[in-house]
């Protein structure tokens, strides 16, 4: 069952690759003292994760911040190293935090893993956004499979 509102961010460990080196880092520490936007993809680099719903968040990141957004995370079972090449081709990087899950550690505590996808092969996170202030769900949109509709950044935007 899928994170809900209310609940409180898990202390599940995601990877984050910089310059600076790699960072490994809690998901209630990243969100914590701060009102976060989380989306969860099913994989970097795949076509609608690619086209539609990254770019979103990068096309709306102004109206985020303006809306009080203190940080937006990207959560993908993907390493560390395609994450950051990912967030560079995709000119996301110093905007929007590029979090790697290579083991479905946080997909599985938030509840919305997907396993074997027939296409990626392994488990994934299912696609979704979170809002989440000082750690606690304010705010939660799973898709259904397959589904580009609810965890938008227009979307998102219409709840903050």
């Amino acid at each position: 069952m899928p994170i809900s509102v209310q609940d409180t961010l898990p202390d599940a460990i995601f990877y984050l690759k910089d310059e600076e080196g790699l960072h490994e880092m809690s998901l209630s520490s990243w969100a914590k003292g701060r009102k976060v936007v989380l989306i969860a993809v099913p994989g970097a680099f795949t076509p609608t994760c690619s086209a539609r719903h990254l770019p979103s968040f990068l096309d709306h990141f102004d109206a985020l911040k303006a809306k009080g957004v203190d940080a937006i995370g990207c959560l993908s079972v993907n390493d560390a190293h395609v994450m950051k090449a990912w967030g560079d081709a995709s000119s996301a990087g110093g905007k929007i935090d590029m979090l790697a899950d290579p083991e479905a550690k946080v997909a599985e505590a938030l509840g919305i893993a997907v396993v074997k996808t027939p296409v990626l092969g392994n488990t994934r996170a299912g696609r979704m956004a979170l809002i989440a202030e000082d750690g606690v769900v304010t705010h939660m949109f799973m898709e259904e499979p397959g589904a580009y509709e609810v965890s938008s950044a227009e979307h998102v935007l219409k709840h903050l």
